[in-house]
Protein backbone atom coordinates (compact mmCIF):
# COMPACT_ATOMS: atom_id res chain seq x y z
CA UNK A 1 0.00 0.00 0.00
CA UNK A 2 1.34 3.41 -0.99
CA UNK A 3 1.60 6.10 1.69
CA UNK A 4 -0.76 9.05 1.51
CA UNK A 5 0.57 12.36 0.25
CA UNK A 6 0.61 13.74 3.81
CA UNK A 7 2.63 10.73 5.04
CA UNK A 8 5.02 11.12 2.11
CA UNK A 9 5.44 14.87 2.79
CA UNK A 10 5.94 14.26 6.51
CA UNK A 11 8.57 11.58 5.85
CA UNK A 12 10.31 13.87 3.35
CA UNK A 13 10.35 16.75 5.85
CA UNK A 14 11.79 14.45 8.54
CA UNK A 15 14.47 13.26 6.12
CA UNK A 16 15.30 16.85 5.13
CA UNK A 17 15.61 17.90 8.79
CA UNK A 18 17.86 14.92 9.48
CA UNK A 19 20.08 15.81 6.52
CA UNK A 20 20.17 19.47 7.59
CA UNK A 21 21.45 18.46 11.03
CA UNK A 22 24.08 16.17 9.51
CA UNK A 23 25.32 18.74 6.99
CA UNK A 24 25.45 21.44 9.67
CA UNK A 25 27.50 19.11 11.88
CA UNK A 26 29.80 18.22 8.97
CA UNK A 27 30.35 21.90 8.11
CA UNK A 28 32.83 22.34 10.96
CA UNK A 29 36.41 21.12 10.40
CA UNK A 30 36.87 20.12 14.05
CA UNK A 31 33.80 17.90 13.91
CA UNK A 32 34.96 16.34 10.63
CA UNK A 33 38.32 15.61 12.27
CA UNK A 34 36.52 14.01 15.23
CA UNK A 35 34.59 11.77 12.83
CA UNK A 36 37.82 10.76 11.09
CA UNK A 37 39.33 9.88 14.46
CA UNK A 38 36.27 7.85 15.45
CA UNK A 39 36.40 6.01 12.11
CA UNK A 40 39.61 4.42 13.43
CA UNK A 41 38.26 3.40 16.86
CA UNK A 42 36.06 4.50 19.72
CA UNK A 43 37.48 7.27 21.91
CA UNK A 44 36.74 9.10 25.14
CA UNK A 45 36.22 12.84 25.38
CA UNK A 46 39.76 13.39 26.66
CA UNK A 47 41.21 11.29 23.82
CA UNK A 48 39.20 13.29 21.29
CA UNK A 49 40.27 16.59 22.84
CA UNK A 50 44.04 15.88 22.73
CA UNK A 51 44.83 16.95 19.15
CA UNK A 52 42.84 20.18 19.39
CA UNK A 53 43.83 23.45 21.11
CA UNK A 54 40.34 23.78 22.63
CA UNK A 55 38.86 23.33 26.08
CA UNK A 56 36.96 20.32 27.36
CA UNK A 57 33.64 22.26 27.28
CA UNK A 58 34.31 23.19 23.63
CA UNK A 59 35.01 19.58 22.60
CA UNK A 60 31.91 18.49 24.54
CA UNK A 61 29.83 21.00 22.56
CA UNK A 62 31.17 19.55 19.29
CA UNK A 63 30.30 16.06 20.51
CA UNK A 64 26.75 17.13 21.44
CA UNK A 65 26.25 18.53 17.95
CA UNK A 66 27.54 15.30 16.37
CA UNK A 67 25.32 13.24 18.69
CA UNK A 68 22.32 15.46 17.92
CA UNK A 69 22.87 14.86 14.21
CA UNK A 70 23.06 11.13 14.90
CA UNK A 71 26.59 10.86 13.50
CA UNK A 72 28.11 9.54 16.73
CA UNK A 73 26.80 7.63 19.72
CA UNK A 74 27.83 7.43 23.34
CA UNK A 75 28.88 4.02 24.59
CA UNK A 76 29.40 2.65 28.08
CA UNK A 77 32.65 0.99 29.13
CA UNK A 78 33.20 0.73 32.89
CA UNK A 79 33.58 4.31 34.15
CA UNK A 80 34.04 5.95 30.73
CA UNK A 81 31.59 6.77 27.97
CA UNK A 82 33.54 6.38 24.74
CA UNK A 83 32.02 7.79 21.58
CA UNK A 84 31.73 5.77 18.41
CA UNK A 85 30.86 6.51 14.83
CA UNK A 86 27.32 5.78 13.64
CA UNK A 87 28.00 4.44 10.16
CA UNK A 88 24.31 4.03 9.38
CA UNK A 89 23.78 7.78 9.83
CA UNK A 90 26.66 8.49 7.45
CA UNK A 91 24.97 6.27 4.88
CA UNK A 92 22.07 8.74 4.75
CA UNK A 93 24.48 11.48 3.67
CA UNK A 94 26.19 9.16 1.19
CA UNK A 95 22.82 8.16 -0.29
CA UNK A 96 21.90 11.82 -0.75
CA UNK A 97 25.20 12.53 -2.53
CA UNK A 98 24.72 9.48 -4.75
CA UNK A 99 21.26 10.71 -5.70
CA UNK A 100 22.63 14.14 -6.63
CA UNK A 101 25.51 12.54 -8.56
CA UNK A 102 23.03 10.42 -10.52
CA UNK A 103 20.97 13.51 -11.38
CA UNK A 104 24.12 15.30 -12.62
CA UNK A 105 25.28 12.26 -14.59
CA UNK A 106 21.88 12.00 -16.26
CA UNK A 107 21.92 15.72 -17.07
CA UNK A 108 25.38 15.48 -18.61
CA UNK A 109 24.36 12.40 -20.59
CA UNK A 110 21.35 14.26 -22.02
CA UNK A 111 23.53 17.28 -22.81
CA UNK A 112 26.05 15.04 -24.58
CA UNK A 113 23.25 13.43 -26.63
CA UNK A 114 21.88 16.86 -27.54
CA UNK A 115 25.30 18.20 -28.57
CA UNK A 116 26.04 15.07 -30.60
CA UNK A 117 22.68 15.29 -32.37
CA UNK A 118 23.15 19.04 -33.00
CA UNK A 119 26.64 18.46 -34.34
CA UNK A 120 25.43 15.64 -36.59
CA UNK A 121 22.60 17.83 -37.94
CA UNK A 122 25.20 20.43 -38.95
CA UNK A 123 27.29 17.82 -40.73
CA UNK A 124 30.17 17.96 -38.24
CA UNK A 125 31.82 15.15 -36.37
Amino acid sequence: MRPSISEWLYNRMEMEESLNLKFAALADPTRRAILLRLAKSDATVSQLQKPFPITQPAISKHLRILEGAGLIERGQAAQSRPRHLNVIALNEVTTWFEHVRTLWDDSFDRLDEFLTATNNDKGGD
